[in-house]
C-alpha cells in the first residue's frame, strides 16, 4: 500500500524563519513526493514564507530555487531608505513615524512582484497560511487571503530593515517575532500530523554597516525565542508533530544562496530519518 493510498490524515508542512537555511523545505518536500505523502497545508513565517508560497503554487524545485535567488539576494538591501534616515537623525523636522525602516523596499518589491506577479491564495493548490506580526499590538496576525505580494512582504518585514507594511487596518512586520516556528497555527486549522521544519536565524559574518547590525540584533531576538518555543513543544510533546532538524555542518550565512543545493540535500537527510516514524503515524507501514 503506498503512503497516498494509506494517507486519511491531514498532513501539514510549517516552515520556520530562516533565510536560506529554509530552502531545507524543499528536501522534505522531494522526500514526500517521492514517498507519496501528500502535503494538505503549509503554513510559512518570514523566510519560510516565500518557500511555503512558491510550493503552494506547485512550482518544482528547480523553479523555486530560481525565483528565490531572483528574490533572496545582497540586492535587495542596497539601497538605503534615505527619508527613515532624516526621520530618525532630525525627527522633529521630518516627523518619525512608525513606517521606519533603513532598507528602501522598492528592490524587494520587484523582486516579489517577479516571482508572484498577481498571484493570491486562490491561486494555490495545497492550502496555505501566513505569519505575520500586528506591529501595534504584538499579536499574532495568520494571513490567508489577499495578494502574495502583500502578504510576503508583510511576513519579512524585518524590524529595523524594511519598514512595516500595511494591510487593511493594520500594520504588519515579520512574523518571527511572534513564533519563528509557528506549528500552532498547523493545529488550529486541524492537521492531525505537523512537520515542523525551525531553523536559528543566520548571523552576518562581520558587522560593518547599520543594516547588519539590525540584522544581528533581529536574529538574537528570534533565536532565543526559537530555542524558548523550541523547548516548549518538547516539553508538551504531542505524537503528531514530528521536528525536523537539517544538520548544517557548515556557516550558511544570510544571502548564501549559493549553497542552495547543499541546504536542500541537508533537508532531505533529515526528512529520511523521521520517514519511519511518519510512516507508522500515517498508518503506512
Amino acid at each position: 500500500m503506498s503512503g497516498s493510498e494509506a494517507q486519511d490524515k491531514r498532513v501539514a508542512l510549517v516552515i520556520g524563519s530562516g533565510a536560506v537555511k529554509c530552502a531545507a523545505a524543499l528536501g522534505v518536500w522531494k522526500v514526500l513526493n517521492r514517498e507519496g505523502i501528500r502535503i494538505d497545508l503549509l503554513v510559512g513565517c518570514s523566510g519560510g514564507s516565500l518557500f511555503a508560497a512558491t510550493m503552494a503554487l506547485g512550482f518544482t524545485v528547480d523553479e523555486c530555487i530560481e525565483a528565490m535567488q531572483r528574490l533572496w539576494n545582497r540586492k535587495v538591501t542596497e539601497k538605503r531608505h534615505w527619508p527613515s534616515l532624516l526621520r530618525a537623525a532630525l525627527p522633529q523636522l521630518f516627523k518619525f513615524d512608525e513606517r521606519f525602516g533603513l532598507v528602501d523596499d522598492a528592490p524587494m518589491l520587484r523582486s516579489l512582484e517577479r516571482a508572484f506577479g498577481d498571484k493570491t491564495f486562490a491561486d494555490a493548490r495545497t492550502p496555505l497560511r501566513v505569519v505575520a506580526t500586528d506591529f501595534r499590538d504584538g499579536e499574532q496576525v495568520v494571513l490567508a487571503e489577499g495578494r502574495l505580494v502583500d502578504v510576503l512582504r508583510a511576513s519579512i518585514s524585518i524590524p529595523y530593515i524594511w519598514p512595516p507594511w500595511p494591510m487593511g487596518d493594520r500594520l504588519l512586520v515579520d512574523g518571527s517575532l511572534v513564533d519563528p516556528m509557528p506549528v500552532d497555527v498547523a493545529i488550529k486549522e486541524g492537521a492531525h500530523i505537523i512537520l515542523a521544519m525551525g531553523f536559528e536565524s543566520p548571523y552576518p559574518r562581520t558587522i560593518k554597516s547599520i543594516s547588519r547590525f539590525a540584522f544581528h540584533v533581529n536574529s538574537i531576538m528570534t533565536n532565543n525565542l526559537y530555542r524558548a518555543n523550541y523547548a516548549f513543544h518538547n516539553l508538551a510533546h504531542h505524537a503528531e508533530i514530528v521536528t525536523i532538524l537539517p544538520d548544517f555542518e557548515r556557516s550558511i550565512t544570510l544571502f548564501d544562496t549559493r549553497e542552495f543545493p547543499y541546504v536542500i540535500a541537508q533537508g532531505e537527510r533529515a526528512a529520511e530519518a523521521q520517514m519511519p516514524y511518519l510512516r507508522r503515524l500515517l498508518g503506512a507501514a
